[in-house]
């Protein structure tokens, strides 16, 4: 049976160097990573492609990208990691937004967790807020999914 994990993260992601981000990925993803786990991420900066590109190089498992748009209208930096990646990328859902505002990014976040059985967010350290990470993590135990939280 095929196991499937949504990560969530921020995009604000400077604060850190790569190696810190390969290190989380390793001690937090790791665990996970087997060919009968699939991931879905969200085809964005920061998170969403260091996760990326951390689980193309060191994973066999299934990955599964979801945008709410098209690819084509993601940030540089994420079309970077998805053509970079793309051999390895099981899948690519575009949802096809009409606009990329926040209800479309709401709309792809809870269908990566639908899609799911546990959630692993990367959210900005500090207090709980309302950004996107938060909403996706709290969708997922809203639903009674496992979630993982590993503050950045």
């Amino acid at each position: 049976m095929t196991r499937a994990v949504a990560i969530t993260g921020t995009r604000s992601t400077a604060h850190r160097d790569l190696a810190s981000y390969a290190e989380l990925f390793a001690d937090y993803l790791g665990p996970f990573v087997d060919p009968n786990v699939s991931f879905y991420l969200g085809g964005a900066t920061g998170i969403d492609s260091l996760a990326l590109l951390w689980l193309a190089g060191n994973a066999s498992s299934q990955i599964t990208i979801v945008v709410p748009g098209t690819v084509q209208q993601q940030p540089a930096e994420a079309q970077q990691a998805i053509t970079r990646s793309r051999n390895r990328i099981t899948e690519i859902v575009e949802l096809r937004a009409d606009q990329l505002d926040a209800p479309a990014f709401h709309a792809r976040n809870r269908w990566m967790v639908d899609h799911s059985h546990m959630v692993i967010g990367f959210p900005l350290a500090g207090p709980q807020g309302t950004s996107g990470t938060w909403q996706t993590i709290n969708y997922g135990a809203e639903q009674g999914k496992p979630h993982l939280i590993v503050p950045v």
